[in-house]
C-alpha cells in the first residue's frame, strides 16, 4: 500500500495494489473507492483529508525489527 497526501488540495490517496482503476464508487461525501475492471479495490481516495482523520497519524509509521533477526545479520 502506498500512501500520498496532497497537502494544497488536503486530499488523501491509498493506492491498494499496483492494478490501475477503471471506476469510482462514492462510498461518501469525499471518500471515493477506485475498482478494477474486474471489482477488485484499487484505492481508495479522501477529500477534505483532514477534517475526516488524522493525517498525521496516516502519513507516519513504526517499523519493528525482529531482533535476533538483526542480531544474526550483524553478527
Amino acid at each position: 500500500m502506498k500512501v500520498h497526501y496532497d497537502e494544497s488540495a488536503d486530499a488523501l490517496y491509498l493506492k491498494l495494489g499496483e492494478e490501475e482503476p477503471d471506476g469510482v464508487v462514492e462510498v461518501a461525501d469525499g471518500v471515493n473507492i477506485d475498482t478494477t475492471a474486474d471489482g477488485k479495490l484499487a484505492g481508495i481516495e479522501i477529500l477534505n483529508a483532514s477534517s475526516k482523520i488524522n493525517v498525521s497519524t496516516i502519513l507516519s509509521y513504526t517499523l519493528e525489527l525482529d531482533r535476533e533477526l538483526l542480531a544474526k545479520k550483524i553478527a
